[in-house]
């Protein structure tokens, strides 16, 4: 993470990194620097934004996800799984689950912000969920890795 922050802001590099009331990491006295992390069986993430908020997440997939998981993160999106492999299957659910996941850690709310009722489709690369935009890194990463942060027009009305 340290290494992050240099690259985007030298000075701010032995910055104190501290949690919030629910968790997420900040730098103490400097909110106008974004981070997040994740980890995952051996897999990690880390981010660094300038200027605004920044969720990550990455994700190893389970060898099979329920039925029920499924619907519970996909909901009407869930059949179209149905039809492949399980260790297939896994891994969609996996892409889903880690972008969003990052939604809301970009927003600062975690569980609170109930991830699982964000409406993010099988094989999605990127889309919105409020004032956040989310991308997907399929084509960079061959394990689910997913980031979040406010769009610009938010940024521009200066709410986030």
């Amino acid at each position: 993470m340290r290494e992050l922050i240099a690259a985007v802001r030298p000075a701010l590099a032995q910055a104190d990194i501290v949690p919030d009331r629910r968790g997420k990491p900040w730098l103490r006295g400097r909110p106008g620097l974004g981070i997040s992390v994740s980890h995952s069986q051996g897999a990690l993430a880390a981010g660094v934004a300038a200027g605004r908020a920044l969720g990550v997440d990455v994700q190893r997939p389970a060898p099979s996800v329920t039925a029920s998981f499924t619907r519970r993160l996909l909901h009407e999106h869930a059949q179209q799984l149905a039809a492949l492999p399980p260790a297939r299957a896994a891994e969609e659910v996996a892409w889903v689950w880690t972008a969003q996941e990052a939604c809301v850690k970009a927003d600062g709310t975690g569980f609170a912000g109930r991830p699982w009722t964000i409406d993010v489709p099988p094989g999605a690369r990127t889309g919105r969920w409020g004032d956040y935009r989310r991308i997907s890194l399929r084509d960079h990463s061959p394990t689910p890795l997913s980031c979040a942060f406010p769009t610009a027009e938010t940024l521009r009305k200066g709410t986030r």
